[in-house]
């Protein structure tokens, strides 16, 4: 199984929609709620350059995103 973490926001819809997503297709992952956790928050801005989420990271490669037919690529669905 792929490691999948999750950077996120409650609040976010992309988020939501991609953790629907995930636990539909019983994908195990790690979530992040970088709104609370600055030191996540800091590592997901290193990580990708950005602010934005949701950032989904499979196997060490990051999405900036829910870009669903990447997502549906790596982890091979």
């Amino acid at each position: 199984m792929k490691k999948v973490t999750i950077y996120s926001t409650p609040t976010c819809v992309y988020c939501n929609m991609a953790k629907s997503y995930f636990q539909e297709k019983n994908v195990p992952y790690e979530e992040f709620n970088v709104g609370q956790d600055f030191e996540k928050q800091k590592e997901m801005i290193e990580l990708t350059g950005q602010r934005g989420v949701p950032v989904i990271v499979i196997d060490g490669e990051a999405i900036v995103g829910f870009n669903k037919p990447r997502v549906q690529e790596l982890l091979g669905l």
